[in-house]
C-alpha cells in the first residue's frame, strides 16, 4: 500500500461510507478517487505507478487517493457514486475524480492521469494559488 493513498475496499474492519469520508475531508484535502473494475486492472496499475514517487507532491498538495474495485464496492458506494456529480455508468471500468477542499469533482479521467497533469490542474485551482502565494508547501 502506497502511502497518501487509502484502500477503502481493503478495510478489514467497517469503513465508513464514500460519502462519509469525503465529507470529514471537506476544507482539509483534497481527493483523488479511483474506481476500477477487474477488468481494467491494468489501468488501476499504471494509475497506482504514476503516484509511487510522488508522495511528496501529494503531500504539498494536501492530496489524498481513494482506491475503489467494483467486486468490493459497498452497494451505498456505488449508489453514491451513479448520482451527481459523479454520474459512474454500470458500463464503467475506470474512472477517476479529483475532489476540491470545498467538496466539489473539479475534473474527472476516464484513464489514468499523469501526475503531472494532476497537479497542474490542482495548482491551476484558486485556493492552491492562494496556499501557494502564502508560502504553504504541506
Amino acid at each position: 500500500m502506497l502511502v497518501g493513498m487509502i484502500w477503502l475496499e481493503n478495510a478489514g474492519f467497517q469503513s465508513p461510507s464514500l460519502k462519509n469520508t469525503l465529507a470529514a475531508k471537506r476544507d482539509h484535502r483534497r481527493v483523488l478517487v479511483i474506481y476500477s473494475r477487474e477488468s481494467s486492472q491494468q489501468e488501476l496499475d499504471a494509475q497506482q505507478k504514476a503516484f509511487q514517487a510522488e508522495k511528496t507532491g501529494l503531500a504539498e498538495r494536501d492530496l489524498d487517493v481513494i482506491v475503489l474495485t467494483d467486486a468490493k464496492l459497498p452497494e451505498t458506494d456505488r449508489r453514491f457514486l451513479m448520482q451527481n456529480p459523479f454520474n459512474l455508468s454500470p458500463a464503467t471500468g475506470f474512472k477517476g475524480w479529483l475532489i476540491g477542499k470545498d467538496g466539489g469533482v473539479k475534473h474527472a479521467f476516464t484513464k489514468p492521469v499523469d501526475s503531472g497533469e494532476l497537479f497542474r490542474i490542482i495548482d491551476s485551482m484558486p485556493m492552491r494559488q492562494a496556499e501557494m502565494s502564502k508560502g504553504k508547501k504541506s
